[in-house]
């Protein structure tokens, strides 16, 4: 899989970003259940649980990230993302660990 950047939105509803650092891993889950987004994709890091989520607006994605409508059917049930830049805009990460199938990598 050639790498994917995504915006992480919300993080300011919930617990902001000043504790993201980059570097760290997220977790990455669809939420097909969700009454607002088909496609949403919620982000999780422990302890706190949903962080955010994959920015699926033209208002909210940066630059060329994925918005969560293009990564959906690129990503299984779950996915993690490593976190790459922290800006005053949103929080960008890069996918990894699942090919287009959503299985680990080498598998």
């Amino acid at each position: 899989m050639a790498d994917i950047f995504i915006t992480i939105a919300g993080a300011d509803f919930r617990y902001g970003s000043d504790f993201l650092e980059k570097g760290m891993t997220v977790k990455l889950i669809k939420e097909p259940d969700n009454q607002y987004d088909k496609e949403a994709i919620k982000v999780e890091l422990k302890p706190f649980g949903t962080i955010g989520y994959v920015a699926n607006s033209v208002k909210t994605v940066i630059g060329d990230c994925y918005s969560a409508g293009r990564l959906y059917d690129k990503i299984g049930d779950k996915a993690k993302a490593e976190i790459c830049f922290i800006t005053p805009r949103g929080v960008i990460a890069r996918v990894k660990d699942a090919d287009e199938k959503g299985k680990k990598k080498g598998k």
